[in-house]
């Protein structure tokens, strides 16, 4: 991927950072020595299980026991935490990332209603000077957080100094949320409109949104360059684009919100398909990054396609946060699952999807495919749970089977 041409100084100094990292990634891919490596792959079989410390966990994180606190040293890959409550869990905690969201300004927050009194250019505004809104939880004429101008350069240094704030406490990066490379700016009802852009007096256009939140998530970069930053950001946007190309690149982990479990993923090769999403997780790895899925509301079959989704793609650097089965009081046995090296890249099988492991195979039914019957090796087969599996076994659409490895079966003398 060659490097675009900066315009302003800002651009050019983060740009040069950029494409030195650009260039290195593209040498150590040809060297195979990025995230695609034998020692990252060999982890390729186990999950990575991060947990985001919403409210609801509060409580467990101020009466944890030390049993429980090595629990969560043991299972969880990285913790999301909220500041200032999560800073008191900082010196037990597995490594922790504190949520910032990139340009959020929150409604009935006193902090942020006297910025914005303060600094009333800082809130992104329509043609008659209405404020406007993020796109998200919208009803009765406001939403609950406002947007705030990504390419004010003012804001850009409040948000860099909020984070050097937390940064020092030792949490280990950031969850950067709504790094969204498509406009999400509406009224208070929800409905889009488009701001004015302060840079150019006229409605903001695409690409500028996308140059400033490029712009800023570079900044944020060279502000961090050791620290870890997750971007929760949009899969479907255009690959080839630059700025998504450089927005993707200032970060070290993206997060797929609703993983693969996600109802409005269908089949096909389409925008929105099964198999566009899996691409993307391929492209974060041909670039050294990892994906972070985060599915919603799962269940017994959902879990399964989840896990088994997972382990088509995963390089060892990957990880599922998901809010099923990750409390340490609910514990879920499959997330603890360990298939061990891959043996074999993703590939069809028989109308479905598989991917070898040294220590067991993952068969995925994508959605809206009809109902497939197999009939699988001879040998004992288990599933994340225990349960022996039959050999002759039949997967609807969206429905995996992860299923380990037990003794060859052998077969008696034929008459």
């Amino acid at each position: 991927m060659g490097c675009i041409r900066w315009t302003t100084n800002w651009e050019m100094a983060a740009g040069r950072a950029v494409c030195t990292m650009l260039a290195l990634a593209a040498t150590l891919l040809a060297l195979g020595a990025v995230a695609g490596s034998a020692s990252a792959q060999d982890d390729a079989g186990e999950i990575n299980v991060q947990l985001n410390a919403s409210a609801e966990f509060d409580s467990t994180l101020t009466s944890a026991t030390p049993e429980e606190q090595a629990f969560m040293n043991e299972h969880y890959s990285r913790m999301r935490g909220y500041a200032p409550f999560f800073d008191r869990a900082l010196g037990w905690a597995p490594p922790a990332h504190f949520y910032q969201d990139l340009y959020a300004l929150y409604r009935n927050d006193p902090r942020d209603e006297k910025l914005m009194q303060e600094h009333p250019d800082w809130v992104l505004r329509d043609a008659h000077g209405n404020a406007l809104y993020i796109q998200f939880a919208c009803g009765g004429g406001s939403c609950t957080q406002y947007a705030a101008d990504v390419g004010s350069p003012a804001f850009r240094a409040h948000w860099i100094d909020m984070a050097r704030a937390n940064m020092v406490k030792g949490y280990d990066g950031i969850f950067i949320d709504d790094v969204n490379m498509e406009m999400k700016v509406s009224n208070g009802n929800g409905d889009f409109v488009r701001p004015m852009d302060p840079r150019t007096g006229a409605p903001m256009t695409d690409e500028n949104w996308r140059r400033y939140v490029a712009e800023f998530t570079e900044q944020i970069r060279a502000a961090f360059p050791e620290s870890e930053i997750v971007h929760n950001s949009l899969w479907w946007m255009d690959r080839n684009d630059p700025y998504v190309q450089r927005q993707v690149a200032a970060a070290d982990y993206v997060e797929m919100e609703r993983g693969f479990a996600d109802t409005g993923i269908v089949g096909g090769s389409g925008q929105w398909s099964y198999s566009n999403y899996l691409s993307y997780v391929d492209w974060l790895h041909s670039l050294g990054k990892g994906a972070v899925l985060e599915p919603h509301e799962l269940d017994d079959q959902s879990r399964m396609f989840e896990l088994g989704s997972y382990f088509l793609v995963s390089d060892g650097e990957d990880s599922i946060a998901a809010d099923y089965g990750t409390h340490p009081d609910e514990w879920w046995s499959g997330w603890d699952t360990d298939l061990g090296a891959p043996q074999t890249e993703r590939r069809e099988w028989k109308g479905l999807l598989r991917r070898d492991f040294e220590g067991g195979v993952v068969i995925v039914n994508e959605p809206d495919a009809g109902a497939v019957s197999v009939k699988l090796p001879p040998r004992r087969w288990t599933d994340p749970d225990g349960n022996r599996v039959k050999r002759r076994v039949a997967l609807e659409e969206r429905s995996a089977l992860v299923l380990v490895k037990g003794p060859r079966v052998r077969r008696g003398n034929r008459r």
